[in-house]
């Protein structure tokens, strides 16, 4: 396969200014999605008031995103390369402007989770295109590192600026308002990236197996929810079934995929060995931070008592870090080793996590405000070195394939990080004693006490908060021991996996 991007444009794209532009364009749609995923958790507590959700309808809402998202990100890749990457970037981006209104004028839980799934369905187009285009800008190795730095970078940015504007809006306006910030982002993006974005597609790339595109939404979403319905309820025979349906489909998927001429997905991207230890330390990294990074913001507000947009700056630390660090990484890996810097991101990531297990309701905020910086700069650096090693590792027609398989791991990461650790912070929460008269609804979830406490006499009302606020405590503590353990994990991984990788410039030569 080939690019039908011109040999001439190849050469002079190095040289060509417009491509610093046409990034800023492409980092609109990682804001994008950022600012999305990071104000949910701040609505939350606004959601479930208003909403009154159950506590797995919470946990939907939260997931179903990445469900989704995790299912199609691989097929939407694989479409961006046949009918162009601009051309599925501004679609997509059109639709999550659209659909974001409907996230913002949703009325009932059930509502709000399709919305939350549509928006997926609509986010699967936009991260793996924007990785990929950006493989077709910059053709020099240390241009390259430095634009994966600012793609990453702006990400980070997106969840310090999701939180400050979001918690802004929830204190002068109703909560729906912290989706409808997409739509002035999406304007610009659209109306701009027409004119500045190059078009790159795959020559021949052969027809876009449907086959294959309902065998990984399948399998995924599958596999995802029997862990998530294990974690929440305990084993279940649906969950089961479940469980076995999803991994039949990907076992599928795979075999398909190794049978067909032109797959959806060219396996043989997985037996380059830096390619998938930074997948997989993708995948284990956000697995381990996404239930603490969820249940966050309702410890800020529903336990410390912060206000939507103390609690946005309170999280600021963890973008800052993150931005230096992205910025940085490339020439830090460059300078050191890429597995050093990967493990040693990932290591300090699991250690801030440690510090954050002894939590209680009166925790300071320099060990908290500390930790987060901590884990932002952990972030930045390995996040940033495995994109650029995931990109660095595949010829330039495969960068649509590599992208998605590289947000694919991250998605689902998410997926199973809010379904895991989130049912470790839900189970043991729902467990906490109540005085007599304690409604059902608080046991379901942290929101559902402070709204339950309205109605209850004050003594009792504020025995059962306190209660119920160390219970929420005591789990969120236990998930980030558990994230904590993981990000250890992957960071002895990935000092295995990495060895002898190095970036372009620096420069390996892959097979």
């Amino acid at each position: 396969m080939t690019s039908t991007l011109q040999p001439t444009m190849t050469t002079e794209a190095v040289k060509r200014p417009g491509r610093w532009l046409a990034l800023g364009v492409l980092v609109l749609a990682v804001l994008l999605v950022a600012v999305d995923a990071t104000v949910l958790g701040l609505a939350t507590p606004y959601i479930s008031e208003d909403l009154k959700p159950s506590g797995t309808q919470l946990l939907w809402i939260g997931d179903v995103y990445s469900f989704v998202i995790a299912g199609l990100l691989v097929s939407m890749g694989s479409l961006g390369d046949r009918i162009g990457r601009k051309r599925i970037l501004l679609i997509g981006a059109t639709a999550f402007g659209a659909i974001s209104v409907f996230n913002a004028y949703a009325t009932t839980p059930e509502m709000m989770i399709v919305a939350r799934a549509l928006l997926g369905v609509a986010g699967a187009t936009l991260m793996p295109a924007t990785l990929a285009l950006i493989r077709n800008l910059f053709h020099d190795p240390r241009e390259r590192s430095l634009a994966v730095g600012i793609w990453g970078a702006t990400a980070s940015a997106g969840t310090a600026v999701g939180p400050i504007v979001g918690g802004f809006l929830l204190e002068h306006f109703w909560w729906g308002s912290v989706f409808l910030i997409n739509l002035p982002v999406m304007v610009v993006l659209v109306l701009v990236g027409i004119k500045l974005l190059p078009e790159s597609r795959t020559a021949n790339p052969g027809p876009w197996d449907l086959v294959s595109v309902v065998l990984s939404l399948i399998g995924m979403i599958g596999v995802v929810y029997a862990i998530k319905e294990v974690a929440t309820h305990g084993f279940a025979w649906s969950a089961l079934a479940a469980g076995l349906l999803g991994a039949a489909a990907l076992y599928g998927f795979v075999r398909r995929q190794l049978r067909l001429p032109t797959p959806l997905l060219d396996m043989r991207l997985f037996r380059n060995r830096g390619f998938s230890g930074a997948v997989l330390a993708d995948l284990l990294t956000i697995l381990g931070l996404s239930g603490l990074v969820f249940f966050l913001s309702q410890y800020l507000q529903l336990v410390q008592g912060r206000r939507p947009f103390e609690a946005g700056l309170a999280e600021l630390p963890a973008a800052i870090g993150a931005v230096v660090a992205g910025l940085i990484a490339g020439r830090v890996a460059r300078r050191f080793s890429v597995r050093s810097v990967v493990s040693g991101g990932l290591a300090a990531i699991g250690l801030a996590l440690a510090a954050l297990t002894v939590l209680d309701q009166s925790t300071g905020y320099p060990l908290l405000g500390t930790a987060l910086l901590v884990v932002g700069v952990g972030a930045g650096f390995s996040f940033t070195v495995t994109a650029d090693v995931i990109l660095s590792s595949v010829p330039k027609e495969q960068a649509g394939s590599a992208s998605a398989v590289s947000e694919t791991a991250y998605e689902l990461g998410a997926a199973l990080g809010i379904a895991a650790l989130g049912s470790i912070v839900t189970g043991v929460y729902r467990d906490f004693t109540g005085p007599a008269g304690t409604p059902a609804a608080a046991h379901e979830s942290l929101g559902g006490a402070v709204e339950a406490a309205a109605q209850m006499p004050a003594h009792s009302a504020a025995t059962m908060l306190d209660a119920a606020r160390t219970s929420f405590v005591d789990g969120l503590a236990l998930a980030a021991g558990v994230g904590a353990a993981v990000l250890l994990a992957a960071a002895v991984a990935a000092w295995f996996l990495l060895r002898g990788q190095k970036l372009e410039g620096g420069a390996t030569k892959h097979p």
